[in-house]
């Protein structure tokens, strides 16, 4: 079973319970907050789920915030975190067919909750596909 980290900001609070609620039968969900939509900072959750993604914790990581921007740029501050930014599902699965992102950023007030289930689902689900894209992906760490 996946083990699947999430959290992000109080932007992303809602979208945070909704898609934890749609993957706890099929994963381990670890929820690294926040815990409400009291204004908060993304990188106080965004630091601590990119380190347990880092470390082999946790599978991948969901990072919800307003724009996706902010805990997208934190999360990469991480040695062997690739965090995508989608916005589309396409863009899902591309993150994850070509960079082999372990961690999807997802912009809470640009997209609809359906919406950003169905992008969830797809990075989930889709495989590296190695070959020429992993010299690519192994350029990417300093």
């Amino acid at each position: 079973m996946l083990k699947i980290a999430i959290g992000g900001d109080h932007a992303g609070f809602e979208y945070k319970k909704e898609i934890s609620a749609l993957l706890n039968s099929q994963a381990v969900v670890t929820d690294f907050g926040p815990n409400s939509t009291d204004s908060c900072d993304y990188p106080d959750h965004a630091h601590p789920l990119a380190e347990a993604v880092q470390h082999g914790t946790c599978d991948f990581g969901i990072l919800i915030c307003g724009s996706g921007n902010g805990v997208c740029i934190t999360a990469n501050k991480h040695v062997g975190i690739r965090a995508a930014l989608c916005w589309n599902v396409e863009l899902a699965s591309l993150a994850r067919q070509h960079n082999n992102a372990n961690v999807l950023c997802l912009p809470a007030r640009f997209i609809d909750l359906p919406i950003a289930k169905e992008i969830t689902l797809t990075f989930l689900s889709t495989a590296f596909e190695g070959g020429r894209h992993q010299k690519r992906v192994e350029k990417i760490d300093l």
